[in-house]
């Protein structure tokens, strides 16, 4: 009972300690920046967090006599439609999203919310050095590491198990209120500035509450899967585009 909670918690704790570390290893190769890491460096150190909570979701799994291909529910027959469904419940999760968003820079600046956009989630001092080669290295492991291996094994770690071993236990409303308080707090490691972690708080708890209740109406993890994968390669993908920019434009 306890990992079905412990488990999601330890998978933040796990994303802190790699935000922390790819940190300090900047600061030791001579390229200061704020914390949180920004978040080319933070998608490419989640490569170990990504492969441990694999292994640790799949024997929590076999532990209670389910795998995890069973939940997610592949099929090539059904790609197609998972696709389809993945990008209906991509449109459907961005809308609240976007309004938590908004309605939360609102709360913070009243009317000067659109003004102070582009300070709250982006920091000119979190801007990675313009190493060619670097900036070329992350980006590759980012688009091929990240998105294909972030979405499907926090939707086994948040909605799988978690969700789907407390709502068994639990009143349905906490069942996926909890571990989507818990997917908000791991994205605060992704937030350029302290403003931008009370967004990203609100906003990823909307779209853990949307897509949990997605989940338990589909009763499978392959669309949601779908609409989480898009995400994480939108923002993931365009880190190969700005690696092959000259630096000046980089810069400017």
């Amino acid at each position: 009972m306890r990992s079905l909670v412990g488990l999601p918690i330890l998978r933040v704790a796990m994303v802190g300690c790699a935000a922390l570390i790819t940190w300090l290893a900047l600061l030791a190769a001579g390229f200061p920046s704020p914390f949180p890491p920004t978040i080319l460096f933070a998608a490419a150190a989640m490569l170990p967090v990504n492969l441990a909570s694999l292994a640790l979701v799949r024997r929590a799994l076999h532990r209670e006599g389910q795998r995890a291909r069973d939940l997610i529910d592949f099929s090539w027959r059904r790609l197609g439609t998972d696709v389809l469904w993945g990008l209906l419940w991509l449109v459907v999760l961005w809308v609240p999203f976007v309004l938590a968003v908004i309605g939360m820079m609102f709360l913070l600046y009243g009317g000067d919310a659109f003004a102070n956009f582009q300070t709250v989630f982006y920091d000119q001092d979190s801007a990675p050095p313009f190493d060619r080669v670097l900036l070329t290295v992350l980006a590759i492991v980012s688009v091929v590491t990240f998105a294909p291996l972030n979405a499907p094994v926090e939707e086994l770690v948040y909605r799988g198990y978690s969700q789907g071993g407390l709502v068994r236990r639990w009143p349905v409303v906490w069942a996926i209120v909890v571990p989507a308080a818990i997917f908000a707090a791991q994205h605060v490691f992704y937030a350029a500035t302290p403003d931008a972690m009370l967004v990203y708080l609100a906003a990823f708890f909307v779209w853990g509450v949307g897509s949990g209740m997605i989940v338990l109406w589909q009763r499978r993890l392959m669309p949601i899967i779908v609409a989480h994968f898009l995400v994480n390669l939108f923002t993931s993908a365009p880190a190969l585009v700005i690696a092959f920019l000259p630096p000046e434009v980089v810069a400017g």
